[in-house]
């Protein structure tokens, strides 16, 4: 682990350039791999389509951290954090621990899985907002919450409220396209 600088830039983290062009360049080919190509044209709608994928492919959180690592993964992680950075208005980040200070390698595969080996998507500037795609993809298997109460969250309701704790259902529609199409 290693200390940023004072003059460290979220936004241009070596590694995580590196990664959005690899991912970028991929992209294509991943998406014709899940027989979807058509559909996943990143607006928010193709959210709930990649939702599904998600579910086919893992029945737990612990399934999708351990398959992080994974081409199927690494490009529905991609592919969430681009629909948000170009719908939401928001950018791809690589941010430091906020307890440490410190930046965890990018994507250990080798080390303890981390919460914060990956990159996030947040507002351009604010440093206090991000959200991290594979946590995105990680909560929608999530069947209850720390007290046992049922949840139902899809890609499509985080994308709807990105910054909301409780998505509570408050009766009204969600827009598939978020105000977007």
């Amino acid at each position: 682990m290693t200390e940023p600088a004072e003059t460290y830039r979220p936004t241009r983290h070596p590694d995580l350039l590196r990664w959005r062009g690899e991912r970028q360049d991929a992209h294509e080919r991943w998406a014709e791999e899940t027989s979807f190509a058509g559909l996943l044209d990143f607006t928010p709608a193709s959210l709930g389509t990649l939702d599904d994928l998600i579910r086919e492919t893992a029945n737990s959180m612990e399934e999708v951290t351990d398959q992080r690592m994974t081409p199927f993964i690494q490009g529905a992680i991609w592919y969430v954090g681009e629909v948000f950075c170009r719908h939401q208005k928001m950018v791809w980040k690589y941010i430091p621990d906020i307890v440490s200070g410190e930046l965890e390698p990018f994507f250990n595969a080798a080390g303890e899985t981390s919460a914060l080996d990956h990159p996030c998507v947040g507002a351009p500037d604010d440093p206090e907002s991000y959200l991290y795609p594979l946590n995105m993809l990680r909560r929608i298997l999530l069947t209850e919450d720390e007290v046992g109460n049922p949840v139902e969250e899809t890609l499509l309701s985080i994308f709807a409220h990105p910054f909301d704790e409780d998505d509570e259902d408050d009766g009204e529609e969600l827009d598939p396209t978020g105000g977007w199409g």
